[in-house]
């Protein structure tokens, strides 16, 4: 594959014939396991080894060599307060295969064997960064395969929101869509740069004019059986915030401004690689938000795909627009269902904080479906509204719609209202108003481009359309 992503082997179980060994879990004050040796027991008391949180106790033979571990996984209050519990020991263990033992009941064992994939990603790129060596063997009753797609995914998502826009821009972020296709028998077209105008992208044109980068809307299709399932990702590549410039303090993470792309990307290759029976197509506007003297300004008007015109009151609220126009394309074959990612608003990070994106839909089943399999795949996710009283707030007078509402209130959900006018003829839709950055590393979570929605849209699938 290209060097824009790859699937590592540090991200798969350990072989289930290997010889493993074995990873006793207990719980805070609990007793120790039954099946330790007299001299293991006497060792780990005198280690002071009580089971809290996070602490490891390395256990020996008769003759000295490594025969096992104790993993403290605190209490239920405790892990409640954290994620990937399991992926901690990960980073901690020595080099080998491990199996898990002990108080196996209280743990979510297809989350946390998970989690302990996830610990397996670096991002090497640019430095040497080494991968824990130890590999989990796939608990019994997990399915293991299901879980490696879900790590290969996440491990994509991370290394295109993690490379730097000198090595990403919308023609390398086209280059990984036509490389994920070519892996899944995928057909990808896209229309680059004027022809964009021609053939009805105004507004994906407008934002990407001032680069030197053309702008592009990907499109990849795949499956020829089943319900139409879109998906459409924000692909800004970086964003300086055009003409109404970003200051530096907020400009230092834009290269993670095209993370709904990448985290588009992520959900259809758990889609392709799981083999469901849809037809996909992923809608990718890549641009690149540039200062130029052609780029577009605070004032402009410009007519969408869909007929709508919108008036420019901000440069740095682009992304809703070149969602616009594809979302208008994807919307024009009327599929079963679109989902729209996007790194769209620091509103939502205000409201929920990095680790909970909000999603907006008006579908019922949607909403109960993407709530379940968030939960049930350790995507989690919170349910916003379109609120239709706020409508008004985009309405400028001068134009059909204001990209940039003045006041700065409900501005997740006045986002969200304008993406849904460019969606009537689908009756199910989600938007997804995601961060895709993991600020502080945690166990299962390095620093950096993070996975977020796909999981939960990918097992949503399955309820919805009964897959």
């Amino acid at each position: 594959m290209t060097d824009l992503f790859r699937f590592r082997p540090e991200m798969r179980f350990a072989d289930s014939g290997a010889e493993a060994l074995p990873l006793y879990l207990v719980t805070q004050g609990a007793p120790l396991p039954g099946g330790l040796s007299a001299a293991q027991q006497a060792f780990a008391t005198a280690q002071g080894f009580t089971g809290a949180a996070g602490s490891l106790c390395l256990l020996a033979d008769e003759t000295g060599a490594l025969a096992g571990a104790l993993g403290g996984i605190g209490g239920a209050e405790k892990r409640a307060r954290s994620r990937f519990t399991l992926a901690g020991f990960a980073a901690k263990l020595p080099a080998g295969a491990w199996q898990l033992a002990g108080e196996l009941e209280e743990f979510d064992l297809s989350t946390e064997a998970l989690g302990w994939l996830f610990e397996g990603y670096r991002f090497d790129r640019y430095a040497e960064a080494k991968a824990p060596g130890a590999r989990l063997v796939a608990p019994k009753g997990v399915d293991a395969h299901r879980l490696e797609v879900m790590a290969e995914a996440e491990a994509l998502a991370r290394d295109l929101v993690n490379t730097p826009a000198n090595d990403l821009g919308p023609a390398e972020l086209e280059e990984a869509a036509r490389v994920l296709g070519a892996l899944h028998g995928a057909t990808v077209t896209a229309v680059v740069g004027e022809e964009l105008l021609a053939q009805g992208y105004p507004l994906i044109h407008a934002v990407g004019q001032a680069s030197p980068r053309a702008p592009r809307l990907i499109d990849l299709r795949w499956g020829d059986a089943g319900p139409e399932v879109a998906l459409v990702g924000k692909g800004v590549c970086f964003d300086t915030g055009g003409l109404n410039l970003k200051p530096g303090s907020s400009m230092g993470l834009m290269k993670k401004d095209m993370g709904g792309a990448a985290n588009t990307l992520a959900t259809a290759h758990m889609i392709m690689a799981l083999g469901l029976p849809v037809r996909l197509r992923v809608l990718l506007p890549a641009v690149e938000n540039a200062v130029a003297g052609n780029a577009f300004r605070p004032g402009d008007i410009f007519t969408s795909r869909k007929g709508l015109s919108v008036e420019i009151n901000n440069t740095d609220a682009e992304g809703r627009l070149v969602l616009a126009d594809a979302l208008a394309a994807a919307d024009e074959e009327a599929p079963d269902l679109i989902c729209c990612m996007a790194t769209l608003t620091g509103a939502a990070r205000v409201a929920l904080g990095p680790d909970l994106p909000p999603f907006y839909t008006d579908d019922e089943d949607l909403a109960e479906a993407l709530a379940a399999a968030s939960q049930a795949n350790a995507d989690p996710l919170w349910r916003m509204p379109f609120w239709v009283p706020y409508e008004g707030m985009i309405e400028p007078g001068v134009a059909d719609l204001d990209n940039a509402p003045s006041g700065g209130m409900a501005g997740s959900i006045t986002a969200a209202l304008f993406l849904r006018r460019f969606v009537t003829e689908t009756e199910r839709f989600a938007h997804f108003d995601i961060y895709a950055w993991q600020p502080t590393a945690a166990p299962g979570r390095a620093k950096g481009g993070f996975g977020q929605g796909g999981r939960a849209i990918c097992g949503a699938l399955s309820t919805l359309f009964a897959l």
